[in-house]
């Protein structure tokens, strides 16, 4: 059995090494990683970054135009936008990050034991995963944060459980194609619990297309927390965040554009670096690529 987990240890090694070496050759999914770490960077360390703050007001600065001292202007009350920018991606990066990680625990967690269990539980589970995934996201994700109300705590909780669906359908179908794995059988066999066989055996061998599917999710959870607050939903001002300062931008976007485009154009490329990010993981762990 030691001989055995080791033998399986170095080729989970090996196969991680040849993932990543097809991942680094996929030359847009690199340019997609570099530049969503610096976009990460500058927004976690927004606060040595500017020396701005982004709530203090000056209102003789309002409207300011782009310059070295603002690279991006300010806005109605004067606050630096570069800054406001920096820190609503924090915001908006927080609420993807915590509500993609928790909606892959979850569906993990029920897509897996639906498919080992079957029966009645499977059943329901998938039914429910099936009315779920009739609703559209955005549709769903409002209903949800109406109901709770506003802020950043009850943002994360709606749009949780609007990615949670297609999580857990990404795991039922995948521990479908290795639920009768000899190993599996040898596991059941051995004794092991049925929460080791789950944690240790079936999930640990389905990460691969849920990576994938997280790194997708994050892009499709940033528009959607966007849409959330540019319709008044979600995160609220004077909080920063990307889709509340396009909503307050609209109206000036005649006299004063930047106020739209800057908040866009971060949205658009963080948007675009998960996809490509995604794209990238999806083709370096597909088999059917490897030479």
């Amino acid at each position: 059995m030691a001989d055995d987990a080791i033998r399986l240890k170095k080729m989970a090694n090996g196969q991680f090494a040849v993932a990543l070496r097809q991942f680094k050759r996929n030359r847009m999914a690199m340019i997609g990683l570099v530049m969503l770490g610096i976009i990460v960077f500058a927004c976690v360390f927004q606060h040595y970054l500017t020396p701005y703050d982004y709530a203090i007001q000056d209102i003789p600065n309002r409207f300011a135009p782009i310059s070295l001292k603002h690279p991006c202007g300010t806005d109605q009350f004067g606050r630096d936008l570069f800054t406001r920018i920096l820190k609503g991606g924090q915001i908006s990066m927080l609420i993807a990050s915590t509500a993609v990680m928790f909606a892959a625990v979850v569906g993990a967690i029920l897509g897996a034991t639906a498919a080992f269990f079957g029966g009645a539980y499977e059943t329901v589970v998938m039914r429910f995963i099936d009315v779920m995934m009739s609703i559209p996201g955005l549709l769903f994700a409002a209903a949800i944060s109406t109901a709770l109300g506003d802020g950043i705590d009850k943002a994360i909780i709606a749009i949780a459980i609007t990615r949670i669906s297609n999580l857990t359908r990404i795991m039922y179908s995948s521990t479908l194609t290795i639920i009768n794995q000899e190993y599996i059988e040898a596991a059941q066999a051995g004794g092991a619990s049925t929460a080791r066989i789950i944690l240790k055996y079936i999930i640990p061998n389905c990460l691969a297309p849920m990576i994938v599917q997280i790194t997708l999710q994050l892009g499709i959870t940033i528009s959607i927390i966007c849409s959330l607050s540019f319709i008044g939903l979600g995160v609220q001002p004077p909080t920063p965040e990307w889709g509340s300062l396009l909503n307050v931008g609209k109206g000036y976007i005649r006299q004063y554009w930047p106020m739209v485009t800057f908040p866009g154009i971060a949205i658009g490329l963080t948007i675009i670096c998960c996809n490509l990010i995604g794209d990238g993981i999806r083709d370096a762990l597909d088999p059917r690529l490897k030479r």
